[in-house]
């Protein structure tokens, strides 16, 4: 795949087949769409997406706009679904005033080469998001490019999204969200030195820090698998902020891999969630935390089956 970022000085040369939007979850609502993407390949046409540097919404709202996805996870899940190329473009005031039919003309004809686009049924783009699914069919005949328009998918009755997904994130109903994704929500990350409180407790545990982009779920317990050089192993991971421990600290994820004896410090993983176990609790002490982890640790080791 190729992968423009950080500039607005592109050109795709071959003729593409191109959809639009945040991508973020890349839930069974974008796979939809790409389903839909990939059938132009029948035509010869380049398969591309595009979408933000930054969610607008944090230039708009004045405040930062997390993702269920970061923008390395979306570039690896693009990646790995077949995409030719994705764009990244940089999102600023200037960007945000860019009329609609230019924001067709010259970016998805123009530097794109879109002679197909693919559409949700409310797409917007373009200043004060006046673009939408009535211009781009208005539009194509004058631009020379064919218009897909993708009804949304469902869950029961209602549509599938990443606001939805989201709601389920945040109740801790990580199966759930996980139907919704099609896929095992994950959180990747460099594994770095913790305050070692899990070695002081006799389970060593391997620490990630999300950064301030990732969307979380809800803060406790979860069972979970961790991938590790392409290799999944049994874990459990808690996320959040550690009440029982003092000082103020971001919320992290920290794992415990069943059976393994490895220094991975440095080591880029992968933490899976498959099943919500607790919230986040404070204890009294460090021995009520501990004999509580010491639960959860063998809660875990059943179900994994290890």
């Amino acid at each position: 795949m190729q992968y423009i970022t950080g500039t607005r000085e592109f050109q795709i040369e071959e003729p593409s087949v191109v959809t639009l939007g945040k991508f973020d979850g890349l839930h069974r609502g974008h796979q939809k769409l790409l389903n839909e993407v990939f059938r132009f390949r029948e035509r010869g046409y380049k398969t591309a997406v595009f979408t933000f540097e930054t969610a607008p919404g944090t230039l708009m709202q004045g405040r930062l706009q997390t993702m269920i996805t970061t923008n390395g996870e979306r570039r690896d899940n693009l990646e790995r679904a077949g995409i030719d190329y994705l764009v990244e473009y940089p999102f600023n005031q200037e960007v945000a005033r860019i009329d609609p039919e230019t924001f067709i003309s010259h970016i998805l004809t123009g530097q794109m080469s879109a002679k197909a686009i693919v559409s949700g049924t409310d797409c917007r783009f373009g200043y004060k998001r006046g673009g939408d699914v009535a211009l781009l069919e208005r539009l194509a005949p004058k631009y020379g490019y064919e218009l897909a328009v993708v009804e949304k998918a469902l869950d029961g009755a209602r549509e599938i999204s990443s606001t939805y997904v989201r709601e389920e994130l945040a109740a801790g109903h990580i199966e759930k969200a996980n139907e919704l994704l099609g896929y095992t929500y994950a959180v990747h990350g460099s594994v770095i030195h913790g305050r070692h409180l899990g070695s002081t407790l006799g389970f060593p545990t391997v620490n990630i820090e999300p950064g301030s982009q990732k969307h979380l779920p809800a803060f406790g317990v979860y069972l979970s698998q961790t991938v590790i050089d392409g290799t999944c192993r049994g874990s459990i991971t808690n996320i959040g902020k550690k009440p029982t421990i003092t000082g103020e600290r971001p919320a992290g994820v920290e794992t415990y891999i069943y059976d393994l004896n490895e220094d991975l410090y440095g080591k880029w993983i992968e933490v899976r969630l498959l099943r919500f176990l607790r919230p986040e609790m404070k204890f009294l002490n460090v021995d009520e935390l501990k004999r509580q982890v010491l639960n959860d640790k063998e809660t875990g080791r059943r179900m994994h089956g290890l």
